[in-house]
């Protein structure tokens, strides 16, 4: 059988276009090694609790987001419940503890009244990530880093640290990431809030594979792509393989990658992926995350911890300079991630129990050197290295746990098969041009973090859906 379109991948990029186009009537195929969908929109269940992979909070879907009309268009809001996130972020070092919240008119008079002398610094930071969209780019001056611009509006380094507290949903360095981009990203959650998927964000990933099956469209889990068919230059279908190693091959009009452009690469006939790989060369995969999913045998609430997520920072943290080199430090003073989504009716846990993440900017440096046995003994001891560190902020926690297991930058790697274990795409640099593909076959198509539109939820599902939208009007 010929399809109309041949998708390889079904992370949230592949699963929306997917969806997109079978609704349009195209007939799809989409193909994914791993045996659920989701790529990172994934959860996996341990003795009677579900652990989140991937979602923390996703921004929005508000009525001025595109998901807002993606997801209406798609009837995902008749299928899947969105939680409102109660807060943005809690922040705590050895200075300053503080909730921000989502309005961001209260963030703004909540931040000023805990730092007096920066009143201008603050409605400068909102003014720029609130009114992005609005800003014509010619009168722009060039893009720079964050860190330049906080450096340039604010003094007070504190601050800083508090602005910056989520830096870790997009990069691991402010002086590298694109103020930009991260002005787009951090904007959104302040202009239309946050949401928790009710079960887990496989939930989504679910909904969209059986919209697309419902749709005559096919799903092939378990099933890992391997090369291309080609005649004449152009891409003319897909060679692939199941478990057992047997091989198929399948034919279609419209190729769309999911899948990291460096794995794409590989596996492209030689002379598009020497094309490809020149694209790309200056463009570098972005950090990954370690992982330790929590179960506790009670809500939190009943030892009085009041926060959702909470974004906890090393005393050796004095400035924006120190981010990164606490990123790539020892684990016993590396800033982490603390997620309680016992604060929210998450459905991820039994009844009077909870769930919660530790999570942590990471690298596979920190791994794929070890052995076998040295792999598993790193892992249980950085887990209760952040075990005793939780400890130490939230009394009574640790007694708490019923269950752990952590995920490293090589889970991600292996469930992903993205470079580095990446869990943004590439990272977004400031003054990086949009990836030029114009030299590759006009049929191959891209939907995923690793595109124009950036990393994270949103990232994903807007690429998945641009690409769909670009495809039905090529083929008009």
């Amino acid at each position: 059988m010929k399809y109309d379109i041949i998708i390889i991948g079904a992370g949230l990029g592949g699963l929306i276009s997917g969806a997109k186009l079978a609704k349009e009537g195209k007939s799809v195929l989409l193909i994914e090694q791993h045996s659920k969908p989701g790529g990172c929109a994934t959860t996996f269940e341990r003795k009677g609790f579900t652990f989140e992979v991937g979602l923390h909070e996703m921004d929005g879907p508000s009525a001025r987001d595109m998901k807002n009309r993606i997801f209406t268009e798609l009837d995902v809001f008749g299928n899947v419940e969105f939680l409102k996130v109660p807060e943005f972020y809690h922040f705590v070092n050895d200075r300053v503890d503080i909730t921000v919240p989502h309005d961001p008119s209260t963030a703004a008079t909540l931040l000023k009244m805990k730092f007096p002398g920066e009143t201008a610094g603050i409605d400068a930071y909102f003014n720029q990530l609130l009114n992005t969209k609005r800003k014509n780019a010619g009168e722009e001056p060039p893009d720079q880093s964050v860190g330049n611009y906080l450096d340039s509006i604010i003094t007070n380094e504190d601050l800083k640290l508090v602005l910056l507290g989520n830096l870790g949903y997009f990069h691991d360095d402010p002086y590298s990431i694109s103020l930009a981009y991260y002005s787009v990203a951090q904007g959104s959650y302040y202009n239309g809030a946050a949401s928790f998927i009710k079960g887990g964000s496989q939930k989504l990933s679910d909904y969209l594979a059986s919209y697309i099956e419902k749709h005559n469209g096919k799903v092939l889990l378990n099933h890992l792509v391997t090369g291309f068919l080609a005649d004449n230059g152009k891409l003319t279908g897909v060679t692939f393989r199941n478990t057992k190693g047997q091989m198929q091959e399948v034919n279609g009009n419209e190729i769309i990658s999911n899948s990291s452009m460096a794995s794409l690469a590989d596996i492209l006939p030689q002379n598009l992926s020497d094309n490809l790989k020149s694209v790309i060369k200056n463009y570098k995969p972005g950090a990954s995350l370690l992982s330790i999913y929590l179960a506790f045998r009670n809500n939190l609430k009943t030892i009085g911890h009041r926060h959702y997520s909470t974004f906890f920072f090393n005393n050796s943290i004095k400035s924006l300079a120190d981010i990164y080199k606490n990123n790539k430090g020892d684990f016993k003073n590396r800033s982490f991630t603390f997620v309680d989504y016992g604060q929210l009716d998450s459905g991820l846990a039994p009844e009077g129990k909870s769930v919660g993440a530790v999570c942590c900017i990471d690298y596979c440096t920190d791994w794929e050197t070890l052995s076998r046995a040295d792999y598993l003994a790193k892992k249980k001891e950085v887990t209760e290295i952040f075990i005793r560190r939780l400890e130490n902020y939230i009394p009574g926690i640790s007694n708490e746990i019923e269950y752990y297991e952590a995920g490293t930058p090589l889970t991600v790697k292996r469930y992903t098969l993205n470079p580095d274990g990446a869990v943004y795409g590439f990272a977004r640099s400031p003054g990086l041009p949009p990836i030029d593909t114009s030299s590759l076959p006009e049929n191959l198509h891209f939907a995923s973090a690793w595109g124009k539109t950036g990393g994270g939820f949103s990232g994903a599902i807007y690429s998945g859906y641009l690409c769909a939208m670009n495809i039905l009007r090529k083929r008009k």
